[in-house]
Formats: C-alpha cells, sequence, structure tokens
C-alpha cells in the first residue's frame, strides 16, 4: 500500500469517527467547513473524502444536503441488515 492511500485511509477513519462522535450526541447535519476545523483539514479534503465515503462506508448513510457557505452532509445509520 502505498503512502498515499494510507494517509487517504487515514483521513477518512478520522472523519468516521467523528461522524460517529456527532451522531452519538444528535447531531444529523455536519458542514465541511467545520470538520476540517475541527479535523486540521482542509474543506477541499473532507469534501472528497465524505463523497468517497458516502459510496464505500458500509455503516453510515451521508448525502450532500447544502451549498450555502459550506457543503452540508446529512449522516444517518444505516439499518442493521
Amino acid at each position: 500500500m502505498s503512502k498515499v492511500s494510507t494517509d487517504e485511509n487515514s483521513i477518512r477513519d478520522k472523519i468516521k469517527v467523528y461522524l460517529f462522535d456527532g451522531l452519538k450526541k444528535g447531531r444529523r447535519y455536519f458542514k465541511s467547513k467545520y470538520i476540517a476545523q475541527d479535523l486540521g483539514l482542509s474543506s477541499k479534503e473532507v469534501g472528497t473524502n465524505l463523497g468517497i465515503l458516502s459510496e464505500e462506508c458500509e455503516e453510515l448513510n451521508i448525502e450532500k444536503w447544502g451549498y450555502s457557505k459550506s457543503t452540508t452532509w446529512k449522516v444517518e445509520l444505516k439499518p442493521a441488515a
């Protein structure tokens, strides 16, 4: 595995932990810019990785929700199969 892939996976893991923590606190909507600030990432990194997670993450439903000033993401747990 290349360093880039490891870094990208690490970023996605950080974002997933952040989203799970937010869900536990009752949040359902997350702005890219606030995730970026909290995790020390750029908004672009967050948006790119949330887009990937929206397709690949088996535990969460992630969808773009709004675009005013910063992309808002709606996040929910996927129902158990």
